[in-house]
């Protein structure tokens, strides 16, 4: 309800009479609603959510607050119908989200549109205490998951196979989906940020990168770990990695109400920079994290967004050396008063398997 009330609010200042919302994380968002076919529309007096036949008897179940109608026909012309009963003058809609196609046959029903950018994503940006509960309940999946992969971690095995088994363990745990392909890259293909696993062996003194997420109620979480494979000399890869963890660290300490993302950015960067790696760590710090694995607040020297108190995203710096390996730590936090509570508890120390 209060979702409802903050959009109608918004409705004067973003010169509309009403908002047609087609992105389905923004529909669950308000509505609930954990299907593939819905939108919702909210007037200055109402709110309506629309489905198929097919989620007739799961929005009963899901949606609350809104009224639940079934769409029988041409989408563009069930919209109309909403617009007139609603005498909807001007109707905002995601300009992210309607296709080219689609805007025009809304401009054919003589429906008065004005596109809006992000107002959803910008409530989505805080999160209330049973989102973050989500959030912390989809790492600890994550976290066990991981946990019991360990006995598989050994020279002689593909990444692929580990990969594989570490997505059967997550969905043991009850992720229903995932947030993103499960990586592990390992030995120089370490060195690649979104490596895909392969069929290469993992051999000793190898880097092994973990990049994998957890589910729950449709919030997710994401974390990486990155160890080594037993190995004669380790030293190169022992440097790297402490100067990676350093790295994050200053950046955890920079985490606080009303800082500049940006600021946690530089913390990690200047760091690196100031151990001569810094052309060798070329992406953000970190991303907001929640219905979707990427959302605000970016925290990157590109970003213009400020942190506020409950707001949850990733910090994870990284080396990445050509030829040789990378190294990244991804931890997860939430923004409290006081600074950053780590939502993520998997130990970071430098392990060799």
């Amino acid at each position: 309800m209060q979702k409802k009330a903050f959009l109608r609010k918004k409705l004067r200042q973003l010169n509309v009479d009403g908002i047609l919302v087609t992105d389905l994380l923004n529909v669950k968002y308000l509505t609930g609603f954990t299907g593939s076919s819905g939108y919702a529309v909210i007037t200055k007096t109402d709110a309506v959510f629309v489905t198929d036949f097919r989620y007739q008897e799961q929005a009963k179940h899901e949606v609350k607050g809104f009224k639940i109608k079934i769409e029988r026909g041409d989408r563009a012309k069930e919209v109309k119908e909403l617009v007139d009963e609603y005498a909807t003058g001007k109707l905002g809609f995601e300009d992210h989200n309607v296709t080219f196609g689609f805007y025009n046959k809304l401009l054919k029903k003589k429906i008065r549109l004005k596109p809006l950018n992000t107002v959803i994503e910008s409530m989505r940006i805080m999160k209330s205490p049973d989102e973050v509960q989500c959030i912390r309940k989809a790492a600890s999946r994550a976290e066990r998951a991981f946990i019991k992969l360990q006995p598989y971690i050994k020279p002689g095995i593909t990444e692929r196979k580990l990969a594989l088994k570490l997505e059967a363990l997550l969905k043991e745990e009850g992720c229903k989906t995932l947030p993103f392909g499960v990586i592990v890259a390992s030995g120089f293909l370490s060195a690649l940020p979104h490596a895909s696993p392969t069929n290469k062996i993992i051999k000793k003194g190898d880097f092994i990168v973990f990049d994998w997420g957890g589910e729950y109620e449709g919030y997710y979480s994401d974390m990486t770990r990155t160890i080594v494979a037993k190995g004669k000399d380790t030293a190169r890869q022992k440097e790297i990695y402490s100067i990676v963890l350093e790295a994050q660290k200053k950046a955890l300490e920079t985490v606080k109400p009303d800082i500049k993302a940006a600021a946690v950015d530089r913390a990690a960067r200047n760091y690196i920079k100031q151990k001569g790696y810094d052309e060798y760590f070329g992406h953000g710090t970190g991303h907001g994290v929640g219905l979707a694995v990427h959302e605000r607040p970016y925290i990157s020297w590109r970003s213009k967004d400020v942190l506020k108190e409950n707001m949850v995203f990733t910090v994870e710096p990284g080396i990445y050396l050509p030829r040789f390996g990378g190294v990244r730590i991804e931890e997860m936090v939430v923004v409290t008063k006081s600074g950053a509570e780590v939502l993520t508890s998997l130990p970071k120390k430098f392990t060799m398997i």
